[in-house]
């Protein structure tokens, strides 16, 4: 006979496991339904009020170019553009947002019948809505800016930077033109009475043309104004090399103006 080692206990034996539908059954059986929680255990609402003041500090570092005639006649306002950089001009040299765009056509003399500002985005960071809306109310109040015609352009990153600012403070600007950008469609119910004429290059491989083509998509989804679209065939990212380069733009631009003004 063998005999079993006192150190060692017999093994374990695993749990028979329940049928299926016995175990469906055990289940059902241990919980209430619904219904009879709610009715066991009736549950009266309280009201409640909640307010509260957040605030919170914003600034970037920018550059300004007056039109020749700024100081001809003091009783004239100008209008006001204000153009958003791409991901390459972010970080401290200021110089760098004058690469592209309109501050590059100021800073070479074109005479530009408009004040342009040309914020710089800080390295590692992504423009944000309430600083540029912020910033373009700061240069409102201290030019003689005429408020009914603020403007707001980007390209690449600044694109997408339009896009979100004009979609989140829809009473600031008379008209936006985004360049190579894109974003979230759903924006499209902020650009209720905003005109958008937006560019991009069918050959752009860093933003897709079909970023462009779906804020237009947003915006048509919720019943809003049609924006003018501009897809450059056979062109790159640097679209904004044509698009800015086009006189048209800034008539386009220029044709535009709020009737209620701007919010201040």
């Amino acid at each position: 006979m063998t005999r079993q080692s006192p150190l060692r206990r017999p093994a374990a034996r695993a749990p028979r496991r329940l049928p299926a539908l016995a175990a469906l059954t055990l289940a059902a059986a241990c919980w209430s339904s619904p219904d009879a929680v709610m009715a066991n255990h009736p549950v009266e609402p309280t009201e409640a009020e909640f307010t509260a003041t957040i605030t919170r500090e914003v600034g970037y570092r920018f550059l300004i170019y007056l039109p020749k005639d700024y100081d001809a006649d003091e009783a004239v306002r100008w209008p006001l553009v204000v153009f958003l950089h791409g991901a390459g001009e972010r970080g401290d040299e200021l110089a760098k947002v004058a690469v592209h765009g309109p501050p590059m056509q100021a800073a070479r003399g074109d005479d530009l019948p408009f004040i342009v500002v040309a914020p710089q985005c800080p390295a590692g960071s992504w423009w944000d809505p309430d600083a540029v809306a912020a910033l373009a109310r700061h240069v409102t109040r201290e030019h003689r800016v005429d408020a009914s015609r603020v403007y707001l352009t980007g390209l690449s990153m600044g694109g997408f930077g339009t896009w979100e600012t004009a979609a989140k403070h829809p009473d600031l600007f008379a008209a936006i033109a985004p360049v190579c950008g894109g974003g979230n469609p759903l924006w499209g119910h902020g650009l209720a009475r905003t005109p958008v004429w937006a560019f991009h290059g069918d050959a752009d491989s860093v933003v897709p043309p079909a970023m462009t083509e779906v804020m237009a998509f947003g915006m048509r989804r919720f019943g809003r104004a049609e924006p003018r679209l501009t897809i450059y065939p056979d062109v790159g990212h640097d679209s904004w090399v044509r698009a800015y380069n086009d006189p048209e733009l800034y008539r386009w631009l220029l044709s535009h103006a709020r009737e209620d003004g701007a919010d201040e």
